[in-house]
């Protein structure tokens, strides 16, 4: 079944681009905010010695979920720079106030008043992550302090308690001016602000690792099906993400028979949409994030885990099966994407309340009666549906984590299938979004000819 983008595409004329003054602006200023966003990216924190920084985070901090935030971030991370941080701490922020106001009534109060009520859970956003980032920006560098002591590296030039208040400091201004600008992109841009920043931030990495992949292809440093495979996955899965994303079980609801202005009898028909992923790329993230977080731990503390007792040796064991690639780690992971993939759909639809607003509007699905019926049909196709949508993101993002296992490639777990699924989703809402303002052009150009025709008319 035709897409909203496809057929959205199928009414607009791409000849008229030119003519779309403000549809041109919008994407100069979305461009100019990016640049924004890479030259921030370049700007190390206070007290921090980047070429010292660039040879600890290779040595200490890669291959755990600090390789997750250091991707998303542009390489941020990687330089210790204002933005180290990037949008993690306001995603973070606002999925925890969508769950809470899926599960808290009052939450679910305020979430309903409309506009008031979005602008209130949105500043409740905000204030979770000035938390959030003063929380990590602490951490970080509290370990970057505990690494650079137990490496002999001097990354930062001035340890103690200043250079932490101050490092806290400047990852919380930079973080916010991040949300600032993608708050900008969405309102005065082509929108998708945030999305539009993480995006930046994997696609600035990829030249580099597919470089680097050619090159060793190339020196015989890295076999030539190796290069094969990553491309041939590349491929394959983006294919793959393109067409489960899009896909939809659509459900039937009809309405009552109602009279026209000739007087006739018109029933009408409809479709209710039920994504086949209905929890897009939260599963990935939560799961990767509380698999990988012990790794990280003990990579900020310098890997100072004592071997000298059975719980110390036991705590070692624990770390490498977490590794990336392990057959421990990769059946925590899929589990981990099953679990989160009902978790989410059942916050983010609820069978109960859609199942009401029908019963309210007339509708009805054929063959089932409205109210605890329908909210049971409802239920029943979602978790069938969700079962192949998991099934899917395991695939997705399980592969790159079993070919890096094999290969010892990292190129297959940072462009793996988080970063994939968010450059496909962002890819085609962007161009929703721009095919969208291209509608509204060739629209109000229409309405001015149909007034202009009326005028002469008179």
């Amino acid at each position: 079944m035709a897409s909203r983008a496809d057929k959205m595409a199928s009414g607009v004329n791409f000849s008229n681009f030119g003519k779309a003054t403000d549809l041109k602006n919008r994407i100069w200023f979305t461009i100019g905010a990016l640049i924004v966003f890479r030259l921030l990216s370049f700007v190390p924190l206070p007290g921090v010695d980047p070429i010292a920084q660039a040879a600890l985070y290779a040595n200490n901090a890669a291959g755990g979920v600090l390789d997750i935030f250091n991707t998303f971030s542009g390489g941020s991370l990687e330089r210790m720079s204002l933005i180290a941080l990037g949008v993690m701490p306001y995603i973070t922020a606002s999925i925890v106030v969508q769950l809470a106001a899926s599960l808290s009534p009052t939450l679910a109060a305020i979430k309903k008043e409309g506009e008031s009520g979005r602008k209130k859970l949105n500043q409740y956003t905000r204030y979770g992550t000035v938390l959030l980032t003063a929380v990590q920006g602490y951490f970080l560098a509290a370990g970057l302090e505990s690494l650079s002591a137990a490496n002999g590296i001097s990354a930062v030039v001035e340890p103690g308690l200043m250079f932490r208040i101050v490092a806290t400091i400047s990852l919380i201004g930079g973080t916010l001016f991040l949300m600032w600008l993608g708050e900008q992109i969405t309102s005065r841009g082509i929108g998708n602000g945030i999305s539009l920043i993480i995006m930046a931030g994997i696609v600035a990495q990829m030249p580099r690792l597919v470089a680097n992949l050619l090159e060793g292809g190339r020196t015989g440093s890295i076999s030539g099906v190796i290069v094969v495979g990553f491309i041939a996955m590349f491929v394959g899965l983006t294919l793959l993400i393109c067409f489960f994303e899009r896909a939809q079980r659509r459900v039937l609801v009809q309405y009552p028979k109602r009279a026209t202005q000739r007087g006739m009898m018109q029933a009408d028909r409809s479709h209710l949409p039920l994504k086949l992923n209905t929890a897009g790329v939260i599963p990935p993230i939560f799961a990767s994030s509380l698999l990988l977080l012990p790794v990280t731990i003990s990579q900020l503390g310098g890997n100072q885990v004592a071997g000298e007792s059975a719980s110390g040796d036991f705590i070692i064991q624990l770390l490498q099966w977490l590794q990336h690639g392990q057959p421990v780690y990769l059946l925590l992971y899929g589990l981990g994407i099953v679990f989160f993939c009902f978790f989410y759909t059942a916050v983010v639809f609820n069978p109960e309340e859609t199942a009401e607003n029908l019963k309210k509007a007339g509708g009805f699905i054929p063959g089932i009666r409205p109210g605890k019926n329908t909210q049971d049909y409802l239920d029943y196709v979602l978790t069938r549906i969700t079962v192949l949508g998991a099934a899917y993101l395991t695939l997705v993002c399980l592969l790159p984590d079993f070919m890096m296992g094999q290969t010892g490639q990292t190129q297959f777990f940072v462009l793996g299938g988080t970063s994939l699924l968010i450059l496909v989703n962002v890819t085609v809402d962007t161009i929703a979004q721009i095919q969208g303002h291209l509608m509204a052009h060739q629209y109000g150009d229409l309405l001015k000819k149909a007034k202009l025709k009326g005028n002469r008319g008179r």
